[in-house]
Formats: structure tokens, sequence, C-alpha cells
């Protein structure tokens, strides 16, 4: 029952939908998922494995940069905001890590931090002022151009996600759903991760 209701989150189905057709009530699928919480995780930690210490000046040089964004999203009314922040490999696309919480510097510093064993050399984000306060001006390369395949994982993850899309009858009424619900979907399909 467990990995069924885990299944249909990760299909975009909700917790009524996914009640109904389980013939559950609304309270345990809330509780399964929130069992979840404690597996999630917040870095690619199956990437960071791979880097053997021999061998990471291959990978930073391969993979020194990284695009940074934010993405809006809400809980409960459209005033109480909620962004999550992510970093994709700019070579590859691979998410390495994502942090969620309100749109400012403070909530940048722990995204900072879990990129930090990764070794990046450049970082692209936008222009956003966070970004600019926190990076070195060495390291920031701010611009459009450079985060184009974040545009890609945004439409993906709002196609997948129905609390993530602008205009939507699907929000979480806690903090604490939200969070679960979104790495419910980063964790398997980002970080290629069974939950």
């Amino acid at each position: 029952m467990q990995h069924t209701i885990v299944d249909m989150r990760l299909n975009a189905s909700g917790v009524r939908d996914t009640a109904r057709v389980l013939r559950i009530s609304t309270d345990t699928v809330l509780s399964e998922l929130k069992k979840q919480e404690a597996a999630l995780e917040s870095v690619n930690t199956a990437l960071l494995r791979t880097l053997h210490p021999d061998e990471v000046t291959v990978a930073i040089e391969r993979a020194g940069e990284v695009e940074m964004d934010e993405m809006w999203s809400f809980v409960g009314r459209k005033k109480d905001q909620r962004w999550l922040w992510h970093a994709i490999d700019h070579a590859t696309g691979t998410v390495l890590a994502y942090v969620f919480g309100r749109r400012k510097a403070e909530v940048f510093l722990p995204l900072q931090a879990l990129l930090e064993p990764f070794g990046l050399t450049r970082f692209c984000p936008d222009h956003w002022g966070a970004y600019t306060r926190q990076l070195d001006a060495e390291v920031h390369s701010p611009g459009k151009r450079p985060t184009q395949k974040f545009e890609r994982k945004h439409l993906t993850l709002r196609t997948r996600i129905k609390r993530l899309t602008r205009k939507t009858l699907y929000f979480s009424k806690t903090t604490q759903m939200h969070y679960i619900v979104l790495g419910l979907f980063v964790n398997p399909y980002a970080f290629a991760r069974a939950v």
C-alpha cells in the first residue's frame, strides 16, 4: 500500500485522488507521505560517491560550471510563497542539490554549502541580488543564456507536479507537506534514487 501511495504521488495524483482510488482515508495517505520525509535527500549523494579522490580534478574540469535558479510555488495561498532553489551541472544537466525556502539570501547559503563538495569553479545564475552578494565576482557568471537547461527542467516540474503551476487548483496546506511532495518527485526523478 505504501509504495502504491508514493507511486501515485509521483504520477501527479493528489491526496484525495489517491484516497478515492485506493479506498482509504486522506489521513492515511498523508501519514504515509509524511513517513517518507526522513528518506529524502537534498544533495545528489549518488553523484558525490562517484567522485574518487584521484579523479576529482578531471571531474572539476569537465563539470566545473553549475546553473542555479529558483522556482516559485505557494503554500495555502499565493501570498505565502515558497521557492525551490536548485542547481544543475551545466554540462550534463544533472541536478546536484536543492533547498526549499523563501526568496531570501539566507536560503541560498545552505544550497551553496551543499554544492561545496562538488568543487565547482563557475556559478551561472540569473541576475538576482542574493547571488551577486554571496558569490565572488570571479566565479559568478550571471545571465539568462547560461540557464537554458533550467527552463526545460522547470517545464518538466510544472507539468508533473500540479502544485508548481501558476494557475492551479492544487496546493499544499502545510509547508511540511509541500516540501515532502516536491522532495518525493525530485529524489527519484533528478537523483535517480528510490524513495
